[in-house]
């Protein structure tokens, strides 16, 4: 399934700052479930907490580099839209659904195992800008998802960068393979 590629610019055409669409699929087949524009509107306050974090030099194994923009920033977006910043484009069935973390006891899953459309098989976090979506998350569900991989100041061993989720989409139930 090629779903990422509609929206490359050319060099010359300016950004506009904000986020802009990266998944493409049929609107009969998939909804889209989150941005991080919608989760950034309804939680200001994580865009400045990770912005302070780049710029505290007293932090400096802490947090984003910056080398693509602060966080949430235009410049930051521009970098994402203009594909300066490495993306990770995601696809795969759901294969286990399930409530993860050792003290948690929600009731509502949280976690998914997608079997990747590339090969092999990857955990996920469920990410919905609306709770009641979690619900969509079932095995043999499709899901597509792309991730902004900002750099951060001092890389673990194994994680160089962030892996921040930008977009999921997941498919419409009648339209499940």
């Amino acid at each position: 399934m090629n779903f990422s590629h509609r929206f490359f610019r050319s060099q010359g055409e300016p950004g506009r700052g904000v986020q802009e669409p990266l998944l493409d699929f049929l609107d009969s087949e998939f909804w889209r479930v989150y941005t991080l524009t919608a989760e950034l509107e309804s939680d200001p306050q994580q865009v400045k907490l990770a912005q302070a974090l780049t710029l505290n030099p007293d932090k400096p194994h802490m947090g984003l580099k910056g080398t693509y923009g602060l966080f949430g920033s235009p410049e930051w977006w521009n970098s994402i839209n203009l594909r300066r910043m490495p993306l990770r484009f995601i696809s795969g069935t759901i294969a286990e659904v399930y409530e993860a973390g050792q003290d948690s006891k929600t009731g509502l899953n949280n976690e998914i195992v997608l079997d990747l459309s590339a090969g092999g098989r990857e955990s996920f976090g469920i990410y919905t800008n609306n709770k009641k979506q979690v619900k969509l998350f079932t095995p043999g569900a499709t899901v597509l998802m792309v991730d902004a991989l900002d750099e951060y100041k001092r890389p673990a061993r194994g994680f160089p960068d962030s892996g921040i989720t930008l977009e999921v989409a997941i498919s419409k139930p009648d339209s499940h393979r």
